[in-house]
């Protein structure tokens, strides 16, 4: 197992877990478009300087994905910048073997090399195998966004 810097050549497959993402989020959020849907523009992210593309690679199969990114803090924290987690993906068939847990230690290496004191992400409610994974890396409950649709 290899946790490397995504490239363009990787687009397809990233394009795939993408939609593996959006497949997975459906059942907890019924706002989510139908398809065609995207989430990312992944050749964005991984040409920017600003992210990190990462992909794990498993005898030249990738098998996991996510993207860390700066992001803007809320102008009442006290730093400034954070770096904030997502498209988290791993391929069903490699599911609890710890690449999620791979791919963080990568992008909290990331994170620390462009001098980011924090790293956040977002993760629906309802999905609990998520939570558990975030919560085994260190991760803890923050803030609770909440939604009321008036439309229905």
């Amino acid at each position: 197992m290899k946790v490397r810097s995504a490239t363009r050549d990787d687009l397809e497959t990233l394009k795939a877990f993408e939609q593996g993402i959006i497949a997975a989020e459906r059942p907890y959020d019924h706002t989510i478009k139908p398809d065609p849907v995207n989430y990312y523009d992944i050749g964005e992210l991984i040409d920017s300087d600003d992210a990190e593309v990462a992909v794990v690679d498993v005898d030249g199969q990738l098998v996991a994905s996510g993207y860390a990114r700066t992001k803007e803090s809320r102008s009442y924290v006290q730093d400034t910048h954070h770096a904030y987690l997502g498209f988290m993906y791993v391929h069903p068939d490699y599911r609890g073997r710890g690449l999620n847990k791979l791919l963080m230690a990568h992008f909290f290496d990331w994170a620390k090399a462009k001098g980011l004191p924090e790293v956040r992400l977002t993760v629906y409610a309802g999905n609990t195998p998520a939570i558990s994974a975030y919560e085994k890396a260190g991760f803890t409950q923050h803030i609770v966004e909440m939604r009321l649709n008036l439309d229905e």
